[in-house]
């Protein structure tokens, strides 16, 4: 039987960590990630189900909200990521369906994406370089859908910078935007 160990998203055994000038930008590999559709008139019963598994209310558009546990960012009306580490939920998928029931469908997401962690006071520099969003007026708690470098890519405010989310099969390209866009600020 073949030994098969993970990888992170830009090929290594370990996560990347790059640090240019005052910003550190970390590949994150330790999410699991499950998508969230309230069917047809399914969605204040959705919410609540989800509230009862996460503590959590649903967030509204351009919104994330988040515990210790769980991290939901709104996506579209009536869908939803849901994120949570992936040591203790590696099903997460599962369990969201699980709580959901038929009224909800859910799809796992983990492998499809890469996470970038940008953190440093440069990190708004960095982003009015790559992406036509204000970070400013996106606030602390908030999420986006937004193109950096042609890729279709989640933006999300975290603690001490922006966490970005694009395709896995384009992590090396969105790397490369994310470092060449800091050394130009550096």
């Amino acid at each position: 039987m073949t030994d098969l160990k993970p990888i992170a998203a830009l090929g290594g055994m370990t996560p990347c960590i790059e640090v240019i000038g005052d910003l550190t930008i970390s590949e994150i590999s330790d999410r699991a990630l499950a998508s969230l559709a309230a069917r047809v008139g399914a969605g204040p019963s959705v919410a609540a189900k989800m509230k009862a598994l996460t503590g959590l209310d649903l967030p509204e558009p351009g919104a994330l909200v988040a515990s210790d546990t769980w991290s939901i960012w709104w996506m579209a009306p009536d869908q939803w990521m849901v994120d949570a580490n992936h040591a203790s939920h590696e099903l997460l998928e599962r369990t969201v369906k699980s709580a959901v029931g038929s009224e909800g469908s859910v799809t796992e997401q983990t492998d499809g994406w890469c996470r970038f962690d940008i953190t440093g006071p440069s990190s708004e520099a960095l982003f009015e370089r790559l992406c036509p969003v204000d970070l400013q007026l996106m606030g602390p708690q908030g999420a986006t859908r937004t193109m950096i470098h042609h890729l279709g890519c989640f933006l999300i405010r975290v603690r001490g910078g922006c966490a970005v989310l694009g395709p896995r099969s384009s992590a090396g390209s969105l790397h490369h935007a994310l470092v060449t866009a800091a050394r130009s600020i550096a």
